[in-house]
């Protein structure tokens, strides 16, 4: 007889003898560390997409290749503009644009931005390819003088909106100078076109 049979059996003698569970990770103590690595991810992600939207563009190239991209719509609608009012105003609007093209290459140049050699990206986010093609549309449609008045008056002010804030933003004092008077000089021109959409909308 064994001297161990009468001795009574431990009441945990089965979880003694079974298997032991895993230990469990203590999340709580990693957490931080992974909600921290999350956030940068995600961070770098975000400034990778704004980097990418902006592509560094510089708002005054950005205004330079505005101006030249509006330019080419107003060469192109010379020959499709019906109106003989909208096309004195779109004349007058070719002669603001030409020489706010010529007049804006000096201050530029003192940012060392070359208006005959803009920024590829600069001028790819200032296409006008998506302009032209509605306007080709409308003059399919035969209603070419009111879309192009409606699309130049919201052009218009696009330019306006991007030279106050260059003109706000930028210590150039003859870039601000000529700024102020080519918003002086822009602001009834934009109105002409907005009134004629209205007139004939």
């Amino acid at each position: 007889m064994n001297p161990n049979d009468n001795q009574p059996i431990p009441s945990d003698y089965l979880n003694q003898i079974a298997a032991q569970p895993p230990k469990k990770v203590n999340f709580v103590r990693k957490q931080p560390i992974l909600i921290g690595g999350v956030a940068i991810i995600a961070v770098i992600i975000i400034l990778t997409i704004i980097s990418s939207l902006s592509g560094g563009i510089k708002p005054s190239e950005q205004l330079a290749a505005r101006l030249i991209a509006t330019k080419s719509v107003a060469d192109d609608a010379t020959s499709k503009i019906k109106s003989p009012e909208l096309r004195a105003l779109n004349s007058n609007l070719k002669i603001y644009l030409t020489n706010t093209i010529r007049d804006i290459a000096a201050p530029l140049l003192k940012d060392k931005i070359n208006v005959n050699r803009l920024d590829k990206k600069a001028t790819v986010a200032e296409s006008n390819v998506q302009l032209l093609a509605t306007l080709e549309d409308a003059r399919l449609n035969a209603i070419y003088d009111r879309t192009y008045a409606r699309e130049m008056a919201y052009q218009l002010d696009t330019v306006l909106t991007l030279m106050r804030q260059i003109y706000n933003d930028t210590s150039n004092k003859d870039l601000k100078s000529f700024l102020d008077s080519k918003i002086e000089n822009l602001v009834p021109i934009q109105k002409q076109f907005a009134d004629f959409n209205s007139a004939t909308s």
